[in-house]
Parts: C-alpha cells; structure tokens; sequence
C-alpha cells in the first residue's frame, strides 16, 4: 500500500507565512505538520512507501525534508511542475499526476499535508480491512459554515455513501468529508476516466463525489479533531514572525 501526501498548493491565504515555505512545513511546537501526518501513516504496518506531491517552487524544501526524516518507509517526492495558482492541477490531478508517474498498482491512502488530527489513522485504515471498499472519513459538524466550505454526506444504515456534494449551498445533513481517503487499486484508473470527462480536478471530495455512483464507498466516522492549517493562522501569525 502507498500512501500520498497532497503538499503542492500555495497557500496564497496564509501570506506572508507561506510565501517561502510550504504549509505543510510550518511548525507546530517545534515540529512541521508533515512529521505529524507521517507519524500517525507509519503505524499502518501495510504502508511501504510515502509519496509527496510538491511543485516546482517548493519541491527542494520537501526534498531536503526527506533528507533528514528518518523513516521505515521509502521516502518519494514528486515535482508536478507547476508554478502557480494559475496552473496548478489540482488536487485529484495531482493524484493521478503521481499514480501515472510511479505506476502504482495497489491500495493508496491519500493525506491533505495541511492537517492535524487527534485520531487514530490505524483506526481508519483497519475499518477499510474490514469493508474492502473505497473510504472516506467524515464527522458531525454543527457548524453550518463548516459544513457549506466541505463535502457534506448521507450514509445509509450500513455507513455506504448515498450523496455526496461538495462545498454545498443548502447541505442536506451534519456529516462532513474530511480529506483522507482511501482507494483500492481497482479504483485508481478510475481517476483518470474523472479526469476525461471534464470533472473539476481541484478539491480531492469532488472524485468521490462522483465516485460513489459508481460503485460502492463506505465513511469511517471519526472522533476527535482535523483541522487545516488556514485555522491556525493565528497561531502562526504569533509563533513564526516574518
């Protein structure tokens, strides 16, 4: 199994924290959010390989983060070769962009690089065993705002997903997709018909979205917390002054 590291965004948001370090290397306590998310994708024992998107402007930092990262795991950044906002593949493209490059022909766990979360990632990973089916990760959110800004869910008693819309105007339940998937081999080309077709290639939950049409995927309900790095932009506002 591979797992793939979603880290070749701007971050034009966060300026000027970002503008000459990607989010997914900003510190918390004295650590890049990267470590974390690598930390908690090492318990998965299945796991042989971690695979970094980056772009051009910010592939060296990731490289040298590689570098110096002692891991189990064979370490593989990817330069899509954008430079911009203006030509960025987007997320679902730059998941094909690294499934197309490395070939890769097993079961792939796919991580945004701006999170932390507080649960288990092997809790995740071993609800998927259980189901062998395609898998999301969502939470009840109360927030109305939150809810609007993500893909909001329906589940059917058994946890299969029967809608799935992305950043809605009117969401139609309290269960939000985070993003973190997990996708069989058997999906993967899948992801290049999306693409074909003229689906939007930005937001990862737009691929499910229209995945779950298709064939049947299954949400692991998580507790505790995830939160993107844009929410802690105080935070780092206070802890790395420019």
């Amino acid at each position: 199994m591979k797992a793939i590291i979603l880290a070749a965004g701007y971050a034009t948001r966060l300026y000027p924290l970002t503008l000459n370090k990607p989010k997914a290397l900003l510190p918390i306590a004295d650590k890049p959010i990267l470590d974390y998310i690598v930390d908690e994708i090492e318990t998965i024992d299945e796991i042989n390989e971690l695979i970094i998107v980056s772009n051009l402007k910010f592939f060296p930092d990731f490289e040298q983060w590689g570098k110096k990262r002692k891991s189990r795991l064979k370490i593989t950044v990817l330069n899509d070769n954008t430079t911009d906002d203006t030509n960025k593949l987007g997320a679902v493209g730059d998941i094909n962009f690294a499934i197309d490059s490395l070939k890769i022909n097993e079961d792939v766990l796919i991580m945004a690089g701006d999170n932390i979360f507080t649960f288990k990632l092997a809790d995740y990973y071993n609800f998927y065993k259980k189901t062998e089916k395609d898998m999301i990760l969502v939470k009840e959110m109360s927030s109305m705002d939150d809810l609007r800004r993500m893909a909001n869910v329906i589940l059917d008693d058994n946890g299969q997903v029967t809608e799935m819309e992305e950043k809605p105007q009117n969401p139609k339940s309290s269960l939000a997709a985070f993003a973190s998937y997990i996708y069989k081999k058997e999906t993967l080309p899948m992801i290049k018909q999306y693409l074909k077709e003229g689906n939007n290639p930005d937001a990862p939950g737009f691929f499910p979205s229209w995945l779950h049409k298709k064939k049947p995927v299954m949400a692991y309900i998580f507790e505790g917390e995830f939160n993107p790095i844009k929410k802690l932009t105080k935070y780092f506002q206070k802890n790395n002054p420019i």
